[in-house]
């Protein structure tokens, strides 16, 4: 037992020492096996970083070329640069050069021009000490009279201008404007016949005017003093006069007499109740006056007060031409003339109406009736424009619209058609004496005469007086001098006559 023991543990020791030589050996086999590979991969790295090492190399080396490349072609810009510059250093110099030979040119050139400017200088103040000698004018009187001949002849020269812008005007604009106007007058029928203010009240016998006066005149005076209206009873058979500046106050005495003398009552309580009726009944009158002629015309939008007013212009009259037919054909004037130039015909409607309410206000102001009834349309409210057209119609104010012209213009169409308005004979008269003296009044003047009821002036003349450019402007300064001081319905043709008359007698 001990024996297998023994031999069991020899075996063992034996298989122990087997197991550590074998051990040994494989070690040695695996250290020589891994310093074998140690070697191969040291070459391997060292391989591998020779090549690395010349790749780098390369790579260093292309670039060096490029920089080296690159140097070179900056070195080749900057030697082109080199060679630019130093050819335009020398083709500025060249320029400099130029320049300055120039400049000396120059200089010299302007030597030689204050020598010949000073030569001239000379040359000139001779030549007008020469021209003083012969002339025997100095300076300042030659060029007085150049200015005085050159103004002459510019006046003559604007005169023939003017009046071939006239003519072509003539030409062109008046027959456009004639064929309006024309067309404008045909398309309104209207009265040609005067309505008189009534000033007269016709009685059926003179017995009545016994009445009228009652006894001891209070009757008549009881009526004056109710009316504001003087009553004339003279010897003019089956008639009585009434005479008084407001015609309304005339129009509220005539129907009041004609209430009376009807009814037979004639004492001043009853003229007194009369009176008062009858004012009320023309006071009603009047606003349906204007409420009628405003709702005939079309127009609308009037304040009360002018609507009154305009029914107040049937009891007024202009040179005898009723002032409410007249504003009535005014304002269909306007609105036919605006139509036809493409313009508002209600607003010319409206401004033709309103051009005349200055003449029938309230109060009596010292103004121009075109002026008062401007003042009273912007009291009002009316338009600007219509407000324009009223108080230019006569040219007291500056015209601003198109509007202004159009009323202008159909106020002088109605005042001035055939049979519209009475002249006083005196004012005509003076007129006519007026437009003689007038043009009498230039020298050279011998003769002047107006004919054609004042429509033209002839002026005659001395042909040894005026030549005839002196005649053509003769007549131009006469038409403004007219135009500017005068008054004169429609126009005034001035007509200068200049003729040289040889007399001789055979005996």
């Amino acid at each position: 037992m001990i024996y297998y023991v023994i031999i069991a543990v020899v075996a063992l020791a034996l298989g122990f020492l087997g197991a550590y030589l074998m051990l040994g050996v494989f070690n040695k086999r695996a250290k020589r096996e891994l310093e074998a590979e140690a070697e191969l991969l040291k070459k391997k790295k060292e391989i591998e970083a020779k090549e690395r090492f010349i790749a780098l190399k390369a790579e260093h080396e292309q670039q060096v070329q490029q920089r080296n490349a690159k140097v070179q072609a900056a070195e080749v810009k900057i030697q082109q640069r080199e060679m630019q510059l130093s050819q335009r250093q020398s083709e500025l110099q060249r320029k400099m050069n130029e320049v300055e030979a120039k400049s000396e040119n120059i200089e010299q050139q302007l030597t030689a021009l204050e020598n010949k400017k000073r030569e001239t200088e000379h040359l000139n103040r001779q030549a007008k000490e020469q021209l003083e000698t012969i002339s025997g004018l100095s300076a300042e009187q030659a060029k007085e009279r150049l200015v005085e001949t050159l103004k002459e002849e510019a006046k003559t020269n604007a005169l023939s201008y003017i009046n071939e812008i006239m003519d072509e005007a003539k030409m062109t604009a008046n027959k456009e404007a004639k064929k309006i106007v024309v067309q404008t007058i045909q398309r309104v029928a209207t009265e040609t016949a005067i309505e008189n203010s009534v000033t007269v009240f016709h009685i059926d016998s003179d017995e009545v005017k016994g009445r009228i006066i009652g006894r001891e005149g209070r009757n008549i005076r009881a009526l004056e003093a109710a009316t504001g209206v003087e009553i004339i009873v003279d010897d003019t058979p089956e008639a009585i006069v009434l005479s008084a500046f407001d015609p309304v106050r005339r129009e509220i005495a005539r129907l009041s007499l004609h209430q009376l003398v009807t009814d037979g009552r004639i004492h001043p309580a009853r003229i007194e109740e009369i009176v008062n009726k009858v004012r009320k009944q023309v006071e009603e009158e009047i606003i349906e006056t204007g409420k009628r002629t405003t709702i005939d015309l079309g127009i609308h939008g009037l304040h009360p007060e002018l609507i009154r007013m305009v029914g107040k212009m049937k009891y007024r009259s202009s040179y005898g031409q009723n002032l409410l037919q007249h504003s009535r054909e005014v304002a269909n004037l306007c609105a036919t003339m605006a139509s036809e130039l493409g313009l508002n015909p209600k607003k010319a409607k409206r401004a033709g109406l309103l051009h005349d309410i200055g003449k029938v206000p309230d109060d009596e102001p010292e103004l121009p009736h075109a002026l008062l009834g401007m003042r009273l349309a912007e009291k009002y409210k009316e338009k600007p424009e219509i407000c324009n057209a009223i108080g230019s119609h006569h040219d007291e104010v500056e015209m601003e619209t198109m509007l202004a012209p159009i009323v202008q213009v159909c106020d002088a169409i109605s005042g001035a058609r055939p049979g519209a308005r009475r002249e006083i004979v005196e004012a005509y008269i003076k007129r006519l004496n007026d437009l003689e003296n007038l043009a009498l009044s230039y020298p050279g003047v011998i003769k002047t005469y107006a004919i054609q009821a004042g429509r033209e002036l002839r002026v005659i003349v001395g042909a040894e007086k005026l030549d005839d450019k002196e005649t053509e402007l003769l007549s131009f300064d006469i038409a403004k001098k007219i135009q500017d001081e005068m008054t004169y319905p429609g126009q005034v043709k001035i007509t200068v006559i200049r003729e040289t008359r040889a007399v001789s007698y055979a005996k």
